[in-house]
């Protein structure tokens, strides 16, 4: 049965052009856990970059926390989304997202603070407040949607109302404690 699996693992590594790396890295699993693998990527349908950053994040998650990668996709989390509603796609995407907030637990804290942050202001509707991406940067993006000039002047009226808690957003992504 291994040497089955081993084989569907290597014929799907040549279709998605699997590096050699990553396919190595695969085959050298205990055999739960290369099942457990094969079995979600072709439930998922995963892509190869999708594949590519599954193996790494679960290698990560694997180091850290001295588990399986079977342990990590037996999680009730991991099997919602393979066996959940919605498009292959969208669930692939939130495979990923999952394994990052296990990877990553702090920096998905951070998001969730700085989005209620961000609620928390009750802008009007023509300002957007953008974060930045996996919090890559400290940089908060503003964006106005006016036609009028009127409408500038209440737009800026209301983000300088909303002064501190921009500031205090703002002071969050350069690493700062917010409240």
């Amino acid at each position: 049965m291994t040497a089955d699996i081993d084989q569907q693992i290597r014929t799907l590594a040549v279709e998605r052009r699997l590096p050699a790396s990553h396919l190595a890295r695969w085959l050298a699993m205990d055999p739960v856990s290369r099942a457990a693998m094969l079995d979600l990527v072709r439930t998922l349908r995963l892509r190869t970059g999708q594949l590519v950053t599954a193996l790494d994040t679960l290698d990560e998650i694997t180091v850290r926390e001295h588990v399986t990668i079977a342990s990590v996709l037996d999680r009730p989390e991991i099997r919602r989304i393979a066996n959940g509603s919605g498009s292959t796609p969208s669930r692939a995407s939130a495979l990923l997202e999952a394994l990052r907030t296990f990877r990553y637990p702090l920096l998905k804290k951070m998001q969730e603070q700085l989005r209620s942050e961000v609620s928390a202001l009750k802008l009007p509707r023509g300002i957007s407040i953008d974060l930045p991406q996996e919090l890559g940067s400290d940089e908060l993006t503003v964006s106005l949607r006016v036609r009028t000039g009127a409408e500038l002047t209440q737009m800026l009226e209301a983000l300088d109302l909303r002064r501190t808690g921009l500031t205090r957003i703002i002071e969050m992504l350069g690493g700062k404690r917010g409240r």
